[in-house]
């Protein structure tokens, strides 16, 4: 069963309610090294100096990104830049945005807490994607430095009735803790939920829950590697010690205001590459189809999601042409996938893309499908076009969103989805609150 509670989390001071948005970023992993630089000069307070803060020539063991981080956090606190809530609560969290794909606005809800951290085999809480051993180790060493986990994990549970929202919904009883309009236009609002009734509730409810990872899978590992790292030393009981948890926010998989774009692959560089060769080639898995030059580029995801409503899709293009090709899975050729695959990834579009296109046609190994030298991802078209025809990139496959139910198949039969399977949109922001361990901790929910 999901262990769900609330916990007494560090927000920025209210003083900064007004500037709140220029004190947040996104995950640390969607940010560019310029965005970097911009979230460090926006706000002296901003949590990048927590999350990605610089490398500097000659850094050391002693003085580094982490130690930074950690002297920052601790000087934030005792000047009261940072101040902890009162009562352990649950964070009702709306956020309402434009989906990018056409649609009008939506309003996504989930909301903040901690969550019993599950053993690796465990079909409690549940993975779609790879880890990689690079990434944790970065992460690990800011969680040692800090001892705080600085950014919520995305989860996803099943609630059809939506009844886990509708409670929290009834205790908010005061003006939001923050209500700001993002950078990016987002509008977001953030509300405490102290009430034992309403708490006690949620709990129960999300005990015969499984939680899907949709965003933060390094984040979640690292925090497994430090608990054990903590259990060692400090031991595991009692069982409610801090560290046992690890800070998530909750989103219901069945709400409308969930939304998934696309990951379009863009490719930096593909040695021996002939269009003619490819097209040759690739007629075997693919109906192709050449798109008018002077194509409105805006047209293209609905080209490409009515090709692909029941089918498998995609849209190339290739620097030095001005044309694009929609690409049509032929009948029967899903199977030469391999007999390797669960056939639910045979249902995912990037899976198709990656072994027929990439592996098969291109020649690309499995090792290079994680070269980041080689692949890389945009859920915009039009940049995607843009770099393409920069000359930044030879080409890009232009693809659909994974549908949420592919999402759920895949992880229900336990197997893993290519990386950058989903793009879960918005991202939720890092900054909102931070969950400071101090291992000699136990999260105590008091009774009504």
């Amino acid at each position: 069963m999901a262990e769900v509670l609330p916990f007494r989390g560090w927000v920025y001071n209210s003083r900064f309610s007004e500037e709140i948005h220029k004190l947040l970023t996104p995950p640390y992993d969607v940010i560019s090294p310029e965005e970097q630089d911009y979230y460090h000069e926006i706000h002296p307070y901003n949590i990048i100096r927590l999350i990605l803060g610089k490398k500097k020539r000659g850094d050391t063991d002693w003085d580094n990104q982490y130690t930074r981080a950690a002297d920052c956090l601790q000087r934030w606190i005792s000047d009261e830049i940072l101040i902890r809530l009162k009562e352990p609560c649950f964070l009702l969290y709306s956020v309402r945005y434009d989906p990018l794909n056409g649609e009008s606005q939506k309003i996504r809800w989930g909301f903040l807490c901690v969550v019993r951290i599950e053993e690796e085999d465990s079909e409690i809480i549940i993975p779609h994607e790879r880890t990689f051993s690079a990434y944790k180790q970065d992460r690990l060493k800011l969680m040692k430095a800090c001892n705080a986990q600085l950014s919520p994990i995305f989860g996803l549970y099943e609630d059809r009735e939506d009844l886990i929202i509708s409670s929290l919904k009834r205790g908010i009883l005061d003006e939001p803790l923050f209500k700001f309009r993002y950078l990016d236009g987002t509008e977001h609002m953030i509300w405490e939920v102290e009430d034992r009734e309403i708490i006690e509730y949620v709990i129960e409810m999300m005990k015969d829950k499984k939680i899907f990872i949709a965003d933060g899978h390094h984040r979640y590992e690292t925090a497994r590697i430090y608990r054990n790292m903590m259990v060692a030393r400090f031991g595991s009981k009692p069982k409610e010690r801090v560290y046992n948890f690890v800070m998530f926010y909750l989103c219901n998989m069945y709400q409308e205001g969930l939304t998934i774009l696309p990951a379009h692959r863009l490719i930096k560089s593909c040695p021996g590459f002939s269009l003619s060769r490819f097209f040759e080639d690739i007629k075997r898995y693919f109906s192709i189809k050449i798109l008018s030059e002077g194509i409105n580029h805006e047209k293209l995801p609905e080209i490409l999601a009515e090709a692909g409503r029941d089918n498998t899709a995609f849209i190339f293009h290739f620097k030095g042409d001005k044309r694009f090709f929609l690409l049509t899975l032929k009948e029967g050729r899903r199977e030469e996938m391999g007999d390797d695959l669960h056939p639910s990834l045979k249902r995912l579009d990037v899976l198709v893309l990656s072994r027929l296109i990439f592996q098969k046609v291109l020649g690309f190994s499995k090792g290079d499908l994680d070269d980041e030298k080689i692949f890389h991802y945009n859920n915009k078209i039009l940049q995607c076009i843009k770099s393409v025809r920069d000359g930044h990139y030879d080409m890009v496959f232009m693809v659909n969103p994974t549908k949420i139910e592919h999402v759920k198949e895949v992880t229900s039969n336990s197997l893993i989805m290519p990386r950058k399977s989903t793009f879960f949109y918005p991202k939720v922001l890092t900054g909102i609150v931070i969950n400071k361990i101090n291992p000699y901790e136990t999260i105590k929910i008091s009774k009504s």
